[in-house]
């Protein structure tokens, strides 16, 4: 928010400054040969210790004479407010007036106040685009490498809010007047240097419209690979751990790496998998994330290139929507070394994508695809929003954003949902919960 580009005065009021010195606006007496030109704005900005009531005083002040209210913009920060508010007017304003009502106010508040007289609105930029940025800690060199990055590329910064400052710190940007390819270039090169999560997404409506989140299990909603428990219990752990790592970095076709990490296990008790199920640990924040989805009305699911016990297990214990996952052959009570049914490879996984939108009834442009490795990649590269969690390089590079803090429900920042509106939630929901047992 700011006034126009021409012809702007500035009267300021310094807190504890005598009345008598206070500088009167500039150009009250140009008023008269500005009215044939554009239409007069005025920029008037209060700062200072935030207490109750400084914006009803402010408007009550400004409600006397003959303005309209074209934009309102609010910020307080450790207490300290600072508040904008641009007014236009079709007659000449007396300006003396209201320079006194105001610098009056402010005095009487302890703040300081700026007014700025101009001309018509500022040029608006076209293309809206959103920077994530999550970091732990977040440190000044991260937030001017961006901001440099935005103004050389002609660029604007729009407005600077914070979505989250636990676990990790996240702040967000809305950038007007950039290219999102380039811009997300440049600000993929700064992610990696600088040792933070940068994501760029389009603005407006987009990111509102996401409906469906479908995400990987191993090492992504479970803190573990399963296979690589049940191979430590048939003493193969590792042989398997080797297939898994080719098959996670692209090293080893998927569907191969399977079939022969399930022939390893041939003849394992297949009670172990209970066993197994018991250990699993669900990636930090994976219950607030999915909680947090649901209650805004987002449909859930997962897509598994492990096995359908621990899927069915997830399903249950989240109430989640849609899952699919492999088969492993039992008889007689024992793994037999192989897979039976259609594999969930990386084909498979966007495949089961596709069919969960359909089912939903969400067009892919609404999904969201969360994964590490590269049998994530197709579905990742499918979905609207992919996300690549604590991933391996080649996924990082073909995602639309990267998370790296061990943190699942850092998601939800991409998505615009703060922490404090998570927070909010969960104990409003605490206390119904309360109320609803004493009752």
């Amino acid at each position: 928010m700011g006034c126009g580009q021409r012809g702007c005065g500035v009267a300021r009021l310094r807190r504890g400054a005598p009345a008598r010195r206070t500088p009167q606006p500039t150009a009250v007496g140009s008023v008269g040969s500005a009215m044939s030109g554009p239409q007069i704005t005025l920029l008037v900005t209060l700062t200072g210790r935030d207490r109750p009531g400084v914006t009803s005083r402010l408007f009550a002040a400004l409600s006397a004479h003959q303005l309209s209210v074209l934009d309102v913009e609010q910020v307080v920060i450790r207490g300290r407010l600072v508040l904008g508010v641009l007014l236009s007017c079709d007659d000449a304003p007396d300006l003396t007036t209201i320079h006194r009502e105001v610098t009056g106010l402010a005095a009487d508040l302890g703040m300081d106040a700026e007014i700025t007289l101009g001309t018509g609105e500022p040029r608006r930029r076209r293309g809206s685009l959103h920077v994530t940025v999550l970091g732990s800690p977040l440190v000044p060199a991260v937030i001017a490498a961006i901001a440099g990055r935005i103004a050389a590329g002609g660029a604007n910064i729009d407005r600077i809010g914070r979505l989250a400052h636990r676990p990790v710190t996240c702040i967000e940007f809305d950038v007007s007047g950039a290219d999102p390819v380039t811009l997300r270039a440049a600000l993929a090169r700064e992610s990696a240097a600088l040792g933070v999560d940068i994501a760029v997404q389009r603005g407006g409506l987009h990111r509102r419209a996401m409906r469906l989140v479908i995400m990987d299990v191993d090492s992504t909603l479970l803190q573990e690979e399963v296979i690589d428990l049940l191979a430590a219990r048939a003493g193969r752990a590792a042989e398997v751990a080797a297939l898994t790592s080719a098959a996670m970095h692209g090293e080893m076709d998927f569907a191969a790496a399977l079939r022969q990490r399930v022939q390893l296990l041939a003849g394992l008790d297949a009670a172990v998998i209970d066993e197994v199920l018991g250990e699993l640990r669900l990636a930090k924040g994976a219950r607030t994330l999915v909680r947090t989805l649901r209650r805004l009305g987002y449909r859930c699911g997962i897509v598994s290139g492990g096995f359908t016990p621990v899927t069915d297990w997830l399903s249950a214990e989240l109430d989640l929507d849609y899952a699919a996952a492999n088969t492993l052959e039992i008889v007689d009570g024992r793994l037999t070394g192989r897979v039976v049914g259609p594999i969930i490879d990386r084909p498979g996984k966007a495949r089961a994508l596709r069919e969960f939108a359909a089912a939903a009834g969400v067009p892919l442009s609404q999904t969201v695809a969360v994964g590490d490795g590269a049998n994530d990649l197709d579905m990742i590269e499918a979905a609207g929003l992919g996300v690549a969690f604590n991933a391996k390089p080649a996924v990082r590079d073909a995602a639309d954003a990267s998370v790296s803090v061990p943190h699942l429900d850092a998601i939800l920042y991409l998505l615009g949902i703060s922490r404090d509106d998570i927070e909010t939630a969960d104990a409003e929901d605490a206390q119904d919960a309360a109320q609803a047992r004493a009752g």
